[in-house]
């Protein structure tokens, strides 16, 4: 008692009122802090009892979405065997195409026929008949003349003034293109639109990660864009995806998808084409042909088979009416760049970049050359040991098929990821060779690149 009576006499009374007034001050300020973080999560559930909660509605919405889409593709299957739409589809796409007026064995008349040239009043009864005659007889011949340029078909080989004067008689086809593809982007737009609404609404969300799945996101709705308007659009996505430098890496990321997870069109189709550029049925030709393709591409895909003498090959097939879709694309980028030119005001012609672009893809159409170019390739490169490449069979190769030899390959991308693998027991002797291995494959692949590229050109994707 003593001692406590001495230590409160021995301390001011200042002090002790400054003491008391920092632990009331502490005290408040921890109860403020407390307070705040229970009023947080209250303020949050205002705002989504007030806007509600998004992210829910989302997901709800999104599995409707894919319980409708099996839906519609059950039913379109159903119907697609019933209604034998596929057989009306082809029967009025030739129809649009006015494929029924063209003759493969077109040859021009030599002069087009003269309008009929107006006659003078002081002529009689009797030769104003027959010049009425005459005129009559002028009409039926250019009007017979128009309908032989219809039955002109779509020349085999890139050829600028033949398309423009083909396309020239088919404007309806032009525009309908021309709205898909105005549809396709004003869709894709309004889908990216309601993605940004949906993130802006989305609590809770880190900046920088936002804005990396917001590339992505476009980038995965330009990729689905390209996919619904064919081959030359997936051709343009392929070539933008080999570029993160200029559209960035989120978007190159997901159009690099466009280079080997292209949906394949049906078996039907495929073997189909094969008859007809064969001349025979499948089976005097191959033993066995795979149910589904082993891979699909823009301008075809590819079954596994064996031929009657035991080989194993790869057959790829063309996609149909590849050659009308492809070229039909290029002259609307022609008209494009042509429009442009006269906006612009410029002297050079950038509509032979379409035309440069017209023969590159028209020949990827002719497998004949793909077949002639490979074998030129294993002639040149046959003294390479480390380079296998495939024999082509020429007696099962035509324009749109290509028979060649099956070897399984490795994917670049596979022995990179090995190369830069990060293992817990990095002292692995196993995981070093996988390692030393892989980089000795990639730089045999370099050099074969540089070889081809040099000597032998030909298109390259990471695809291939």
């Amino acid at each position: 008692m003593a001692l406590t009576t001495s230590l409160t006499a021995a301390i001011p009374v200042t002090a002790l009122r400054d003491n008391r007034r920092v632990v009331k001050t502490t005290t408040y300020r921890r109860k403020q802090r407390q307070r705040g973080k229970l009023q947080q999560p209250q303020q949050q559930r205002q705002v989504q009892m007030v806007f509600g909660n998004f992210s829910h509605f989302g997901d709800v919405v999104q599995r409707d979405m894919e319980f409708l889409k099996k839906g519609v593709k059950r039913g379109a299957e159903w119907a697609n065997e019933t209604f034998r739409i596929p057989q009306v589809k082809k029967a009025l796409d030739d129809f649009v195409w006015l494929r029924n007026f063209e003759d493969p064995h077109f040859s021009p008349p030599a002069q087009s026929p003269l309008w009929p040239q107006p006659y003078y009043p002081e002529l009689s009864g009797l030769d104003l008949m027959m010049a009425d005659l005459k005129a009559l007889e002028a009409y039926v011949s250019h009007f017979y003349y128009q309908s032989k340029e219809w039955s002109k078909p779509l020349p085999e080989a890139y050829d600028a003034e033949e398309v423009v004067d083909y396309f020239r008689r088919r404007p309806h086809v032009v525009a309908f293109r021309l709205l898909e593809v105005f549809s396709s982007f004003a869709s894709a737009a309004i889908r990216i639109r309601m993605s940004g609404v949906k993130e802006f609404l989305r609590p809770g969300s880190a900046k920088g990660i936002d804005e990396n799945l917001s590339q992505y996101n476009f980038g995965m709705v330009l990729k689905e864009t390209m996919l619904s308007l064919g081959p030359t659009f997936i051709k343009v996505g392929q070539s933008l995806s080999t570029r993160p430098d200029i559209i960035g890496p989120e978007i190159s990321k997901a159009l690099s998808e466009l280079h080997d997870q292209i949906p394949p069109f049906p078996r039907t189709v495929a073997m189909k084409i094969m008859e007809e550029d064969l001349g025979s049925p499948i089976g005097s030709f191959f033993s066995y042909i795979s149910e589904e393709p082993v891979a699909a591409a823009s301008f075809g895909q590819v079954y596994r088979g064996s031929t009657l003498d035991g080989f194993d090959v790869a057959v790829k097939v063309q996609r149909p009416n590849l050659l009308h879709v492809v070229v039909r694309d290029i002259y609307i980028l022609r008209l494009g760049l042509g429009l442009l030119q006269k906006i612009a005001k410029r002297k050079s012609d950038p509509r032979l970049y379409a035309d440069e672009l017209g023969k590159g893809l028209v020949g990827e159409l002719d497998y004949t050359l793909e077949a002639a170019n490979a074998s030129e390739f294993l002639e040149a490169h046959s003294h390479f040991s480390f380079m296998q490449v495939p024999k082509v069979f020429q007696h099962l190769s035509r324009k749109r098929v290509l028979t060649m030899e099956w070897m399984v390959g490795e994917s670049p991308t596979d022995l990179l990821s090995v190369t830069t693998s990060n293992s817990i027991n990095h002292g692995s002797k196993y995981l070093e060779r996988q390692k030393v291995d892989a980089k000795r494959r990639l730089l045999d692949l370099a050099c074969c690149m540089l070889t081809h590229i040099l000597e032998t050109y030909v298109t390259q994707h990471q695809g291939r």
